[in-house]
C-alpha cells in the first residue's frame, strides 16, 4: 500500500546546484526516520561523516567523495540464532539479510526521489574486497562504528555493538548521503555488564583481549566452509588419484561445502549473542 507523504522542496540556485531549503537540519532527520519506521526498520540514527571513525575500513572519500552523512538502519535478530540446529539459526539470518537489503535500497530511493539527495547503499555482507590486504575481512564501511556514531549502541565486551533495547541481537545496514545532517547524540541507557559470558562461551577463543577479535580465530569456527576450505579441498582434489576423486567428491565435506556455496556463505557460531543473560531482561 503506498505510503502518502510529503516531498522535499529543493531550490536550484544561480549556478545550477541543488540546495535543499525545507526539512533542514533536525527536521530533515525526522523526515528520514520516520520513513524508516514506516517501511519496517527496528531503529535508524544518522550520523556525520565527521563521527565516524574506523580503524580498518577505507576512508568514505574513497567510496562517495559527497558525501555527508550516514543513515544507519537498526535491525533485530530473531530468536532463530538460539536454535542448536545450524539450518534453522541461519535461515533467521537469511531471511533478516533479505530483509536488510530491502530496507535499504528503499531508503535510498527515498533519499533519491522524496529529498533531492545523492544516496548510495553500502553491503552489509557482500561484495567485499578481496585482496590479500584485507583477505575479505574487512568491509568498505564499518557498520558496527557507523552505529555507535549515530546514538545507536555502544560497543560490548564482544565487541558487537550493544544496542540500549536489543542488547546485542541486533544487525545494521546503512546508507551514505550527500545530505548535510549532524550526528544523533551517543546511546544512552543501560550498556554492556561485562560479565565476560561471551569470552567463556566463544568456542574459537577469539574475545579473550579487552576491545579486540582474533578475526582469523572466529572466522575458522564461524564460517568453517568459507574460502580457507574451499581451496584446501580443491588443492587437494587436484593432486589427487581418479579413484580418490571418487571418495572425496562422495564425502559429506564436500557436500556441506557445495551447499555453502550455492548459499553463498553460512555462519555456524552465534554465540556471541546468543550467550549474553542481558538478554533476559528484555
Amino acid at each position: 500500500m503506498a505510503v502518502k507523504r510529503e516531498t522535499c522542496i529543493q531550490f536550484i540556485d544561480q549556478e545550477g546546484r541543488g540546495e535543499h531549503l525545507s526539512l533542514r537540519g533536525e527536521i530533515m532527520k525526522n523526515k528520514i526516520k520516520g520513513f524508516a519506521k514506516e517501511i519496517g526498520t527496528d531503529d535508524v540514527g544518522i550520523a556525520a561523516i565527521a563521527d565516524y571513525q574506523s580503524p580498518r575500513s577505507p576512508s568514505i572519500e574513497k567510496l562517495f567523495p559527497e558525501a555527508k552523512s550516514i543513515v544507519v538502519l537498526a535491525f533485530r535478530e530473531l530468536s532463530n540464532c538460539e536454535s542448536p540446529s545450524p539450518q534453522i539459526a541461519m535461515s533467521g539470518r537469511l531471511d533478516l539479510m533479505d530483509f536488510l537489503r530491502r530496507s535499504s535500497y528503499r531508503m535510498a530511493r527515498f533519499l533519491e526521489t522524496d529529498c533531492g539527495a545523492k544516496a548510495m547503499t553500502v553491503p552489509a555482507t557482500f561484495p567485499m574486497e578481496m585482496s590479500r590486504e584485507t583477505k575479505g575481512l574487512v568491509a568498505d564501511l564499518s557498520l558496527r562504528h557507523a552505529a555507535v556514531a549515530a546514538g545507536l549502541g555502544v560497543f560490548g565486551r564482544n565487541n558487537l555493538v550493544y544496542h540500549p533495547r536489543f542488547k546485542n541481537r541486533v544487525i545494521f545496514s546503512a546508507v551514505l548521503t550527500d545530505l548535510g545532517l549532524e550526528s544523533d547524540p551517543p546511546a544512552q541507557g543501560e550498556s554492556c555488564s561485562r560479565c565476560n559470558r561471551c569470552v567463556e562461551h566463544c568456542p574459537a577463543g577469539a574475545l579473550h583481549e579487552e576491545g579486540k577479535t582474533d578475526v582469523m580465530k572466529c572466522m575458522r569456527t564461524l564460517e568453517p566452509y568459507g574460502l580457507g576450505a574451499s581451496i584446501q579441498f580443491w588443492t587437494k582434489l587436484m593432486d589427487a588419484s581418479p579413484e580418490e576423486k571418487k571418495v572425496l567428491l562422495r564425502d559429506v565435506e564436500y557436500w556441506r561445502l557445495y551447499h555453502v556455496l550455492q548459499m553463498g556463505f553460512q555462519y555456524l557460531c552465534f554465540n556471541c549473542m546468543k550467550s549474553c543473560p542481558d538478554m533476559q531482561k528484555m
